[in-house]
């Protein structure tokens, strides 16, 4: 009687150890060889509203599985290109931070713990929330290397200074960003209506370099004149809040707001951007699974982190 193994494991998305994309595992952190590290930080501490977004990393490997199923690289027919192939990088999934119970500050600590040992490996972090006070422990991991430029995709624009004695919850992370002198500035897109800051928080935000666009601002500008405002050449660092999609399509996150992007909008501008500079790292946060029983949520979390991710690779090696 024949038996699968004969041609080789299969490898389903539904079987073995969930993996992001199910890529190789590296515990040993010690010893990453790769392009591309994937880091869950389960930490959800910072929020302030709907608690859930621990469960992010776990969702979004499981949902990444989809997008690994038998075969070797993606060929997108649009750009006549295959993408995510052996030889144009190598991802690895080295866990998750350490994230100690109610202790927020050694947990950020770990997380960035966790990125320093990627960049000593020259990859390329990609850390899976978590809220969006995640963040902060990977922009400190940065200290030590070139400046760079921040785009954040995101509802809120998550620049408050310190409320109630709160200086690094989940609407501190790109004021706490702006403050480091390796930050060199930020563009900030999908910023919308009430769901965001006080008038001082925009006024502080663009006095320390920020440059804010709206989600109607970006559709009257279009994709091409939003990449124009972002320096090129430049190295880039990515933060996408999944509250920046309309939560129609995006429903599993603590702090939904309607009038959000759709997928293809993030995807083209983030694209753009990996021919226009170098992204050394990127967050993807707030994915909270438990508030979309369909897995829409993580499935769009992970479709669009693997096509950045290949886009990344590919344009890198051009």
């Amino acid at each position: 009687m024949a038996h699968g193994y004969d041609q080789g494991r299969l490898d389903l998305p539904f079987t073995g150890f969930c993996t992001f994309a199910k890529s190789a595992i590296c515990m040993d952190w010690d010893r990453i060889e790769a392009d591309v590290a994937v880091l869950g930080a389960p930490l959800d501490m910072g929020t302030q509203w709907r608690a859930g977004a621990r469960f992010g990393p776990r969702s979004i490997r499981d949902a990444s599985t989809l997008f690994s199923f038998g075969h070797d690289g993606a060929y997108d027919h649009e750009d006549d290109v295959t993408y995510l192939t052996p030889d144009q990088g190598r991802i690895v999934d080295i866990g998750d931070a350490d994230i100690i119970h109610t202790d927020q500050e050694r947990s950020l600590a770990n997380i960035e713990f966790g990125v320093r040992k990627i960049l000593k490996a020259g990859a390329i972090p990609v850390v899976l929330g978590g809220d969006h006070s995640v963040n902060i422990g990977c922009i400190n991991a940065f200290d030590d290397q070139e400046p760079f430029h921040v785009v954040h995709i995101d509802a809120h624009l998550d620049f408050v200074d310190e409320r109630k004695g709160v200086r690094n919850g989940h609407g501190n992370p790109l004021r706490r960003a702006a403050e480091k002198s390796y930050v060199s500035g930020l563009t900030q897109i999908g910023i919308r209506n009430v769901s965001s800051t006080n008038r001082e928080g925009y006024e502080d935000a663009r006095r320390m370099g920020s440059d804010i666009v709206s989600v109607r601002q970006f559709r009257k500008l279009g994709v091409d004149q939003v990449i124009a405002r972002i320096p090129a050449g430049k190295r880039y660092y990515f933060t996408i809040d999944i509250d920046g999609f309309d939560p129609s399509i995006a429903p599993g996150t603590g702090t939904p707001s309607h009038g959000g992007f759709t997928y293809y909008e993030v995807l083209e501008l983030l694209e753009g951007l990996t021919r226009r500079g170098m992204v050394i790292g990127m967050d993807l946060v707030e994915v909270a699974p438990d508030y979309d029983h369909t897995g829409t949520t993580a499935i769009l979390a992970a479709q669009l982190l693997m096509n950045v991710i290949g886009r990344m690779l590919y344009h890198r090696r051009r």
